[in-house]
């Protein structure tokens, strides 16, 4: 049977389920993957390991010695550098794309956060969806990063915990979107955070250990 080649928006959606999983959650038994492997209609073992390869090219991972298969990591790299280089249009692209393959448009895929865009129209309407989107990605992501739990209380009930910016979004436009500037907090300590009542050391909080949650 002639092997069927990757395609770019096959490994793009692999690369958005990479931002969103744990290292230790990188098998083909892992719920995530398997639901991807169905959507692009691949094998759950192939999405395990495009997700290996996007690891092995992550210099966080890379350090620690995981390795992909040589030639399919040429094609992850790219994905990888043009996410460092502009995180916020490839987050995006790859929502859109993953939402294409899902047959919604992204504004269904997000109606929950786009509620009131038919209030917006052109340029305005794009940006406010592209913002929303890549927002609730941030939220996973960082989320993530933090196996679900608030980073000071440990507490892991997902509708109570926020990611919190740690250099305010109106403040540092650079950053909006790095992980790194993430922090997964309770409601309470996010709150007691933004006015200042917590603070010191806080970014030195352990993560769940990715280079994208260290840039």
């Amino acid at each position: 049977m002639k092997r069927r080649i990757w395609t770019q928006d096959e490994l793009i959606i692999v690369f958005n389920l990479y931002l969103k999983l744990l290292f230790g959650k990188i098998h083909s038994r892992t719920v995530e993957v398997i639901e991807i492997a169905s959507l692009v209609n691949r094998t759950t073992s192939a999405i395990a390991m495009r997700l290996v390869n996007f690891a092995s090219v992550d210099p966080f991972h890379k350090n620690r010695g995981v390795k992909g298969l040589q030639g399919e990591k040429k094609q992850c790299k790219p994905i990888f550098d043009k996410y460092i280089d502009d995180s916020e249009q490839l987050m995006y692209e790859s929502e859109k794309i993953l939402a294409k393959f899902e047959g919604l448009s992204i504004e269904d895929k997000y109606k929950e956060d786009l509620f009131d865009i038919n209030q917006f129209d052109g340029y305005t309407k794009e940006r406010v969806v592209q913002t929303r989107v890549n927002q609730n990605l941030f939220r996973r992501i960082v989320l993530s990063n933090y196996n679900s739990k608030c980073a000071i209380s440990r507490i892991d009930i997902p509708t109570l915990l926020v990611a919190s910016h740690i250099k305010p979004w109106s403040e540092d436009e650079s950053n909006r979107l790095n992980p790194s500037n993430g922090i997964c907090l309770n409601n309470l300590y996010d709150r007691a955070f933004d006015r200042g009542l917590i603070g010191n050391g806080i970014s030195q909080l352990e993560t769940g250990g990715s280079f994208l949650a260290n840039l």
